[in-house]
């Protein structure tokens, strides 16, 4: 199975250390571009070194993030309408590649207007037919879809069954959908993730495809209220420091497959926590096993799983 994880290069080098033994692939968070092609380089020499010493592959992981780091949509656009900036791209991914040693690309465009979606679909192509006869992966994120035509910003970018064509292999971001601004709940629900695959598996081989796993939780203050309330982050190790500071014990959603528990803070706040661990995880890999996945791709591994793997 293939076990792919994120990592930023400001990970601990201790539980990088952790996590390598455990990992095929490490995906550098990340490359941003501009609108001529151009990289805008991450200073990641410290994950392909330690990668290199496991026989870890790493992964360049590009985004469209502007030179201050933030995400732009429109760099993306200006790159699809522009055929000489997208082979200048092309050329600047091989590059980099073979410069530092890295193992392949693993293209994460979000956000993408659902008029470039062919175009991104033949910028994952035109990518993998320069890497692939030099041994490198063109890997591809995939928003959480349900089917070909479902709509929001977030999906109509991304073509599930052009993109099991393009790339090497298919990276389902089934988590999410208990987030910073949404109500509580599940980071990654089971029935909604099954819900995924058995999508994407009529649109992408399954030996293609490479489950979301999250690694962290969320805390809630109640009441929620749309657009005001903001839950805080939370590691997994700290979602369960948190219970036991306050008393209670974690209890685990049956139809979530996944673990929570509710406190009182010290002002009086009710509090509700949606978080991983061991069961919740081992929850998700049987869909693996059961769809024949090709492995599971891990969102992210900046703290170490509590509970071990």
């Amino acid at each position: 199975m293939i076990v792919n994880g994120y990592a930023y290069p400001s990970i601990m080098p201790e539980v990088l250390q952790w996590w390598l033994p455990r990992l095929s692939w490490l995906s550098c968070f990340s490359y941003g571009f501009t609108a001529e092609g151009e990289l805008i380089n991450l200073e990641d020499e410290n994950l392909i070194q330690a990668a290199g010493g496991y026989g870890v592959r790493p992964m360049m992981v590009l985004t469209p993030m502007d030179e201050n780091g933030a995400f732009n949509d429109e760099v993306a656009s200006a790159v699809f309408e522009n055929p000489e900036a997208e082979a200048n791209l092309i050329d600047n991914i091989e590059e980099n590649i073979i410069s530092k040693g890295m193992g392949g690309v693993d293209f994460d465009f979000e956000y993408i207007r659902g008029r470039y979606a062919g175009n991104y679909v033949e910028l994952v192509a035109r990518t993998r037919d320069r890497l692939s006869p030099q041994g490198y992966l063109t890997t591809v994120a995939l928003a959480p879809k349900t089917s070909a035509d479902q709509p929001g910003l977030l999906y109509q970018g991304h073509d599930y069954s052009g993109m099991g064509e393009a790339a090497d292999y298919c990276l389902l971001m089934t988590y999410e959908w208990g987030y910073t601004y949404g109500e509580p709940m599940a980071v990654s629900p089971i029935n909604n993730v099954r819900r995924v695959v058995e999508y994407g598996i009529t649109e992408i081989p399954a030996e293609k495809i490479l489950l979301g796993m999250s690694n962290y939780g969320y805390d809630w203050t109640l009441p929620f209220v749309r657009g005001e309330s903001r839950a805080e982050k939370l590691s997994n190790y700290q979602a369960e420091a948190r219970a036991a500071y306050y008393g209670v014990s974690p209890e685990f959603d049956q139809e979530a497959a996944s673990p929570f528990f509710r406190y009182t803070d010290e002002a009086g706040r009710q509090h509700i926590v949606w978080f991983e661990n061991l069961a919740s995880w081992q929850a998700r890999l049987s869909l693996v096993e059961e769809y024949g996945l090709a492995g599971i791709s891990i969102w992210n591994i900046m703290s170490i799983f509590y509970g071990g793997i």
